[in-house]
């Protein structure tokens, strides 16, 4: 992979590269629990709430190409303007995401199954909005709350953010699965003087 101005690359592409034996270090920065579920082999999960609170420390571990995935790409490219900002040019998205990669049916480390994030925030909202509409017929004006949910996604929609998902990733079914930052950043570190030597 050379240093260009494409922040993406697709799944045909990155197979290319891994089987090719010119891997690039991949970060998967979904939660732990969806990285637990299913994920590219050899990828180190490096959530993004992580990423973006030790992003100094992860940027001296990482100086070769980087990968980011995540569920669908909207993660990632969170991640990479983080990645971005501080200074690290060689920082690519995976096109599509871990839907992407499946569809192209590459190798998965399958564990745990559980529901990636953006399932849960559908049902969530879903719930919330199902909810508020039928209290309305008993109680005036909760028909708001399904106004404020819709506000909500067309907001997250708008920014690539998304309040409700950052606020389930924090609980303890997305985090029953450990990742610890020290250990992730040992790896990397060791990987990385293993690819300055060879």
């Amino acid at each position: 992979m050379t240093t260009s101005t494409r922040t993406t690359l697709d799944a045909a592409q990155l197979r290319e590269l891994i089987d090719s034996g010119r891997a690039p270090r991949l970060l998967d920065v979904r939660t732990p629990a969806e990285f637990d579920t299913a994920h590219i082999p050899g990828a180190y999960n490096v959530p993004l709430d992580q990423l973006k609170e030790h992003r100094a420390e992860l940027r001296s571990h990482l100086d070769e190409d980087v990968v980011l995935i995540c569920h669908s790409g909207t993660r990632a490219t969170q991640a990479r303007r983080t990645l971005a900002g501080i200074g690290l040019p060689n920082v690519k998205v995976l096109t599509g995401g871990m839907v992407a990669w499946r569809r192209s049916v590459g190798p998965v480390t399958e564990g745990t199954p559980r529901w990636d994030l953006e399932r849960q925030v559908r049902l969530v909202a879903g719930v919330i909005v199902l909810a508020s509409v039928v209290a309305s017929l008993f109680v005036p004006g909760a028909e708001w709350i399904a106004g404020l949910i819709g506000a909500g996604l067309t907001a997250a929609a708008l920014t690539n953010t998304c309040a409700l998902g950052m606020l389930l990733s924090k609980l303890p079914y997305n985090r029953n699965a450990s990742c610890d930052l020290d250990t992730i950043v040992g790896h990397l570190s060791a990987a990385s003087s293993a690819g300055r030597r060879s």
